[in-house]
């Protein structure tokens, strides 16, 4: 599970860490799983892709709007929403959740697949890691970020299925 708040500035806390002015916050290989976009009335919001483990773009979440794809509606997933979350579910099961906070402030739950099936997993004490298709965990050795700061970059972490990770690329 991941845990993200947003601001109504640009500035996305994503496991104790801090992006501030940085578009495109998390990166896997060419695919940005987190992006910070800015909406004409509604001001900066995250934008954040759903995939399915097997690489179906599900859903599209935007701030705390859930916008399913032409795929995922075929893959028949379905949208609850509650007065503090809403909820997606395929097949029955939660695929993630949207928790809504006071403001514009939002957590979401999920677990974020890439495109090509690799699971990526980020926890509030993170060490990112990737999960590839066959449960083998590839861990970005030595890294450890807990309430670092990323300042005015185009990517804040950019990892890639080797198991590399860039920091705060500009």
């Amino acid at each position: 599970m991941q845990e993200l708040i947003y601001q109504s500035a640009p500035i996305v806390t994503l496991a104790t860490n801090t992006f501030i002015n940085v578009p495109i916050v998390f990166q896997y290989e060419e695919t940005p799983l987190i992006e910070v976009i800015r909406e004409q009335n509604l001001g900066f919001m995250s934008s954040i892709p759903i995939y399915h483990q097997d690489g179906t773009y599900l859903a599209k979440v935007n701030g705390t709007r859930i916008y399913p794809t032409e795929k995922g509606k075929l893959a028949g997933i379905t949208i609850e929403k509650h007065s503090d979350v809403t909820v997606c579910m395929l097949g029955g099961k939660v695929a993630f959740e949207v928790h809504h906070h006071g403001g514009d402030s939002f957590k979401l739950l999920a677990e974020l697949f890439a495109p090509d099936g690799y699971f990526v997993r980020i926890r509030d004490n993170p060490l990112p890691s990737l999960i590839d298709v066959n449960g083998n965990t590839l861990s970005v050795r030595g890294v450890s970020m807990t309430n670092c700061t990323f300042k005015n970059l185009r990517i804040g972490i950019w990892l890639k299925k080797d198991g590399s990770c860039r920091l705060g690329c500009s």
